[in-house]
């Protein structure tokens, strides 16, 4: 079940994705943390965040929509107190989501990460949609994140996966950006912009007004997207959106993903990227595959 990404060893390719799983420890006591591939930290800002106001989260007819907004401690207080206990769990890897309004926030981040121990990567959100600056600001300008990119690339010590946005004509063509601007992987794909309504009060739900869009609705098209990204790049591709079963993170790999994340799964179990590891090795013992690795971009595409 061990995966190589990026120059990390991970036990198994099933990450908890960022947003979903807060700073690891949470989830100690429900969790056997040491069955995840890694996880991948809210997203980490220069100053704390306290996030939109409520209501934030709307469930949807398959997902759910979010907005957030980036709620989170700060670096400093992250540094001291939210990462030194996931030291009690080495074999999970932590992945830092770093965030930030301007390029000097990100860079800044990135610089004082640098000095704090227990960290395997970071992971540069440049796709959330539910911010008013940065985010997606970055993700959906061409030479914008090829400027941060380099930047955060340069200044960073320890290797750099860029989570792309899907709200881009081709997300293929993003990936391809990052990679040359020196990302060592990019994950994909973050959630889609959307909104809802109340018929009844004429208001928006969410007080932000849109939010993201995740969960099983959003699969087929993140599936896709992994697929062109996958076909388009010779760095690692990490897929996500809608995995809620073993098969679905089989789908991700086949389509050239080297690993996976689950995110809204964990909204309705919290043991879900758990339950996801423990299946995608049951599921791998009984189709014969030796290495979960083998199925990374072995999608058989039939002849006409």
């Amino acid at each position: 079940m061990k995966v190589s990404l990026a120059g990390i060893e991970l036990v198994n390719p099933v990450i908890a994705a960022s947003g979903t799983f807060g700073y690891g420890i949470e989830f100690e006591e429900i969790v056997s943390l040491e069955r995840l591939g890694a996880f991948v930290t809210k997203g980490i800002s220069l100053e704390p965040m306290a996030g939109n106001t409520a209501p934030r989260i709307i469930q949807t007819a398959a997902g759910m929509l979010n907005a957030i907004g980036l709620q989170n401690v700060g670096v400093v207080e992250f540094i001291q107190k939210k990462l030194p206990p996931m030291k009690r769990y080495p074999a999970c890897k932590v992945i830092v989501n770093v965030f930030g309004y301007t390029v000097g926030d990100y860079i800044e981040v990135i610089s004082r990460l640098n000095e704090a121990e227990g960290i395997a990567a970071y992971e540069l959100n440049v796709s959330c949609p539910n911010v008013h600056a940065g985010g997606m600001t970055f993700g959906t300008d061409p030479g914008s994140l090829e400027y941060l990119v380099h930047r955060a690339k340069n200044a960073a010590k320890r290797p750099l996966i860029v989570k792309l946005s899907p709200n881009v004509t081709s997300v293929a063509h993003m990936a391809q950006i990052a990679a040359s601007a020196g990302a060592d992987a990019v994950s994909l794909v973050n959630t889609f912009l959307g909104m809802a309504i109340d018929a009844s009060t004429r208001h928006p739900r969410l007080s932000n007004i849109t939010g993201g869009l995740s969960g099983p609705a959003i699969k087929p098209i993140a599936l896709r997207m992994v697929y062109e990204a996958a076909r388009a790049v010779k760095i690692p591709v990490i897929g996500l959106g809608g995995i809620i079963t073993p098969e679905d993170a089989v789908e991700f790999l086949l389509a050239g993903a080297a690993a996976v994340q689950v995110g809204t799964a964990s909204f309705a179990d919290p043991r879900a990227a758990e339950r996801i590891a423990k299946g995608l090795e049951s599921w791998c013992k009984s189709h014969s595959v030796e290495r979960v690795a083998s199925l990374t971009g072995a999608l058989e595409i039939p002849r006409s």
